[in-house]
C-alpha cells in the first residue's frame, strides 16, 4: 500500500490531545506522511510580524518533537497567517491525498467564524475536522 499523504493544519489546537488522536489514529491504519501547516496567526493585541512567526515555529517545533517521541515523522513549515491561502500555496506545489483541520470550538474558533472549514472542501480533497475541547479554548 502506498503512503498516504495528509496536510495538517492548525494554529493554538496544534499540540492538544483531539488532533494528537486523530494523528496517532491515522497512523495505525498504515502507511502515512504528515505535512504540518501553522498559520502565522496575528494574536491578540500587540503583535509584529516576526513574533507572529517565531511562535508559529515553535508551535511546528513542539508538534514535530511530540509526534517524533511517538515514532511518528512529520514535516512542517509556517504559512501565510490565513489558513485557506497558507493551504493553497502548498498544493500548489505538492500533492496530499487529504486534509485534517483542527479548530478550536464554535463561539471561540476565529477560524469557523470565517469559514475556513468550508473554503477549504473547495479544494477538492478529503477533509476532517477536528474540533478542540472546551478547556483548550480557555488558552
Amino acid at each position: 500500500m502506498a503512503d498516504r499523504r495528509i496536510l495538517v493544519v492548525a494554529n493554538r489546537t496544534l499540540c492538544e490531545r483531539p488532533l494528537l488522536d486523530e494523528l496517532h489514529r491515522r497512523e495505525r491504519m498504515g502507511r502515512v506522511s504528515f505535512h504540518m501547516l501553522v498559520p502565522a496567526s496575528h494574536p491578540h493585541g500587540t503583535w509584529t510580524d516576526y513574533g507572529a512567526r517565531e511562535e508559529a515555529q515553535e508551535r511546528l517545533a513542539d508538534i514535530t518533537q511530540m509526534l517524533a517521541g511517538d515514532g511518528i515523522i512529520a514535516t512542517g513549515e509556517v504559512v501565510d497567517a490565513n489558513p485557506v491561502y497558507g493551504v493553497g500555496d502548498v498544493l500548489r506545489r505538492e500533492a496530499f491525498d487529504e486534509i485534517i483541520v483542527s479548530t478550536l470550538p464554535h463561539g471561540v474558533s476565529a477560524w469557523l467564524a470565517n469559514n475556513v472549514v468550508r473554503r477549504m472542501r473547495a479544494f477538492g480533497l478529503p477533509l476532517t475536522h477536528v474540533v478542540a475541547t472546551h478547556e483548550t479554548a480557555d488558552l
